[in-house]
């Protein structure tokens, strides 16, 4: 792990352990992909229609959130996945 900066003077992190990681590829990757769609759906799911419940938020820095709006809530998630990059 390094420390740098860039063009504007802000620190960020190099992470060595990136060239260790491997990509799933083929019949993994695609049963990878659709588990992380179910997670999502399931959790989305129980906001939606006309009896949606509302859900609580809470971000990193603390700050509460109570909505049910699928968009809000997708907003908020930090979803680590291999197809988002």
């Amino acid at each position: 792990m390094a420390l740098a900066f860039d063009e504007y003077g802000r620190p960020f992190i190099i992470l060595k352990e990136q060239e260790q990681k491997s990509r799933l590829r083929g019949l993994d990757a695609q049963k990878a992909n659709i588990s992380a769609g179910r997670a999502v759906a399931r959790i989305l799911r129980t906001s939606l229609g006309p009896k949606g419940m509302d859900k609580m938020l809470q971000s990193p820095d603390g700050d509460v959130i109570i909505t049910n709006d699928g968009a809000t809530i997708l907003e908020q998630m930090d979803v680590d996945n291999q197809i988002e990059n």
